[in-house]
């Protein structure tokens, strides 16, 4: 179990997964630089938080939820929880092996109502480990939270305007935890990952910061260096 001065953000684990080095410059140097798709995905999740509840029939939708699991030692701010209402002549079934109920009463509400956590990302429909690791990592923190089953969640994609659902597998779970021990053995090392280029490197808003062309690969800072210094 994690403190509460522990807690690294669970959109970390996206960064981590994407590339480690990425996630070393943003969380252990503390920088950061925006493009186009940042500012884009930034717009996407302010529109998400914009209302806080919405009840659409047997939704309850909640928006910009504070989550934590100090099993994971990880927290942040889901996009979108959607609550929904479980049919009252059934009894679904909770998560395998952990024992949780299927749903939870809500304040005001009739009957049992099962979390479906919704993240928002910007681009095309497709399937992203790093996204679905940290959609996965929010469903383990209202499964801690809350004491109930979370099977499914989805992503929506803002380009299209449509939702990748998710199933919460054992394989992903564990994956999930796995990340997110990476990602506290990587902060409390403090040493940020030596740089590697790679074709997604052009997509990331730190390559200018990382400098993945000159200091990866074969290319050492001591060599760039000392080719700067003997011109």
């Amino acid at each position: 179990m994690f403190d509460e001065d522990d807690l690294l953000p669970i959109s970390a684990l996206a960064h981590l997964l994407f590339c480690e080095r990425r996630a070393g410059l943003i969380h252990i140097e503390g920088l950061w630089d925006e493009n186009r798709f940042t500012a884009e995905g930034r717009n996407l999740h302010e529109r998400a938080h914009a209302s806080a509840l919405e009840s659409r029939g047997d939704v309850r939708i909640a928006r910009g939820l504070r989550l934590r699991s100090l099993r994971l030692g990880l927290t942040g701010k889901a996009d979108v929880v959607e609550f929904h209402r479980l049919p009252e002549a059934e009894t679904p079934p909770g998560v395998e092996g952990e024992g949780l109920p299927a749903g939870v009463p809500l304040p005001g509400a009739r009957g049992l109502w099962q979390p479906f956590p919704v993240e928002y990302k910007r681009g095309r429909l497709r399937r992203e480990e790093g996204y679905e690791v940290q959609l996965c990592a929010q469903a383990l923190c209202l499964e801690e939270m809350l004491s109930v089953a979370v099977p499914v969640g989805a992503v929506f994609y803002g380009q299209p305007r449509r939702r990748l659902e998710v199933t919460f597998s054992e394989e992903l779970r564990r994956q999930t935890e796995t990340a997110s021990a990476r990602l506290h053995e990587l902060t409390r090392a403090g040493k940020t990952p030596p740089a590697r280029y790679e074709k997604k490197c052009e997509s990331c808003s730190l390559v200018s910061l990382c400098m993945p062309k000159t200091t990866g690969g074969r290319k050492s800072v001591d060599r760039y260096l000392s080719g700067v210094i003997d011109t």
